[in-house]
């Protein structure tokens, strides 16, 4: 089979394409941040919804969306085995796929409830539509994001694509919020009761060209003829099979110590950005009395989140990521209590003091997004030496699963806990000693999370100058090494990121067995 499609043609990889490549991420850095830090707010303060009722919605999808998540990056592993598959390719196919699906349910979520069906049907409508989309963007995120390692096999290239990428998403972060605060803030009063419905038109025009250019300029690894063999070798299986499969190769990725750490740390320190970005509104608007287009204005501050983007790519290669780490949640930490001091020391006038804490989070954010997935494209590597098989499908959505997961729950948990203190959303005042409450949720929550990823980081060894020695020595075995030879530094690297003696490392087993991982196309 010859493959001379766009999709199998590898290109020389320069700012250029990873540019192209990280454009997805204008959708992926402002879904995110529209999930977290505009839909809560939208459906309680907009649309009226109570906040319990508001975080079902997105905790609810979430939770549809991760299990669907948690199947579909195997399903992409597998899918070149189809006659679309090869054709079209096993990653973009999907990414397609979802893009189209996105263009129409996003837009849809943005059109009232009650211009379609009518009052009392908001719930149902927005949970439906939601969910929808949540679906679509995975089906699009979780091929892309495996991209770097289909792409190229350098550190240092993968560098440039996942630094692109997370310049993009700060990007897409900012004019997020910079096209709302916009609308928000027009004299027109036509403009600002449906600057909601304006913000998604614009969300949507964007991010389907984003995505569709980094469709269009990216390719996946060729359809050799070893691959080729290696996919006939793999027997098909029936779905009960096939589940049992995939729910063992996601748990074997437990088995990895770098990844475990890696999840530990990517989970708790984004869960603590859910927080911050679900609770601001309420803390702006609520509890320090300001304008209903302040958050969106302090949150177009992402901009600075660029700034440090750029800086964090740079100590990313000089400093590796622990440093990077440490830096991130520190920044994010002292933010977190100058909100806190705003509110409790009464403040006056306190924009300014405002902006700057804002500023410092935003750069601490900018890190924080930045570090775990240009470190991702490293952990199958790990895992190859530990299996000898390629799973980069699977630990993406290993890492999708529990991300949304945990975003669904902090979202809703966020909803319950603020009715359960007594906050009412579309009440002009609230209870004496609610916003205190709400105030210090907002503050301490964010806090503990951040600091739990702070302390696993210290601990986190893959960087730059472990991931070359781990690849140097998978080549060497590659080439017929022996592993009795093994240097004394690459089997204590080996050791460290795996968690394995090395003695279990690189196991030795028969063509079919090396390629039990069966799947159902």
């Amino acid at each position: 089979m010859k493959n001379n499609r766009w999709v199998y043609t590898p290109k020389e990889i320069s700012v250029k394409r990873g540019v192209a490549y990280g454009l997805t991420d204008l959708m992926g850095g402002g879904w995110n941040n529209i999930v977290s830090g505009v839909i809560f707010a939208y459906l309680t303060l907009s649309v009226g919804l109570n906040p319990a009722m508001a975080g079902a919605i997105t905790g609810v999808a979430r939770i549809f969306d991760a299990i669907f998540s948690l199947i579909f990056g195997t399903v992409t592993d597998g899918f070149y085995k189809t006659k679309l598959g090869k054709n079209y390719g096993r990653r973009h196919f999907w990414m397609l796929i979802g893009l189209i699906g996105f263009a129409v349910s996003f837009m849809a979520f943005w059109v009232p409830a009650t211009a379609i069906f009518g009052p009392g049907h908001d719930f149902i409508y927005y949970l439906v539509v939601y969910t929808l989309t949540e679906i679509f963007v995975g089906m699009i995120l979780i091929p892309w994001e495996t991209l770097p390692t289909e792409m190229t096999k350098d550190y240092t290239k993968r560098t440039i694509l996942s630094g692109s990428r997370m310049f993009i998403s700060a990007t897409g972060t900012s004019l997020v919020f910079f096209i709302l605060a916009i609308l928000q803030s027009l004299p027109s009063a036509e403009a600002k009761k449906n600057a909601y419905l304006f913000a998604g038109i614009l969300w949507t025009v964007l991010f389907v060209a984003a995505i569709f250019i980094s469709y269009r300029l990216t390719w996946e690894r060729p359809l050799t003829k070893e691959f080729i063999a290696e996919l006939n070798a793999r027997p098909k299986l029936t779905v009960s099979q096939y589940i049992k499969e995939t729910l063992h190769d996601y748990g074997q990725t437990f088995r990895n110590s770098a990844f475990r750490k890696h999840l530990t740390i990517y989970i708790f320190s984004f869960t603590g950005k859910d927080f911050y970005a679900t609770l601001l509104p309420t803390f702006i608007i609520v509890c320090l009395g300001m304008a209903p287009n302040t958050p969106w204005v302090l949150n177009a501050l992402a901009v600075f989140g660029i700034l440090s983007t750029l800086l964090a790519a740079k100590l990313m290669i000089s400093h590796g990521p622990r440093f990077l780490y440490s830096l991130s949640y520190t920044g994010t930490l002292l933010a977190m209590l100058s909100y806190g001091l705003i509110y409790f020391l009464h403040v006056k006038n306190p924009m300014t003091v405002l902006v700057i804490t804002t500023i410092v989070y935003q750069m601490s954010r900018g890190i924080l997004e930045f570090t775990p997935w240009n470190v991702f494209p490293f952990i199958p590597d790990v895992d190859h030496i530990m299996t000898r098989d390629d799973k980069a499908g699977t630990y993406a959505a290993v890492m999708t699963f529990f991300r949304k997961s945990t975003g669904a729950l902090a979202t809703w948990l966020a909803g319950v806990v603020l009715e359960a203190l007594g906050y009412v959303s579309t009440a002009a005042k609230q209870q004496p000693g609610v916003t205190d409450k709400v105030a210090l949720l907002f503050m301490i929550a964010p806090m503990i999370l951040v600091a739990v990823a702070l302390v696993v980081s210290w601990g986190f060894k893959l960087d730059r100058q472990t991931h070359k020695i781990l690849q140097n020595e998978i080549k060497r075995l590659e080439d017929g090494g022996d592993k009795k030879d093994v240097a004394p530094e690459a089997l204590e690297v080996a050791e460290e990121l795996t968690g394995h003696p090395y003695e279990e490392l690189w196991p030795v087993q028969t063509y079919e067995e090396s390629h039990a991982r069966a799947k159902i196309f």
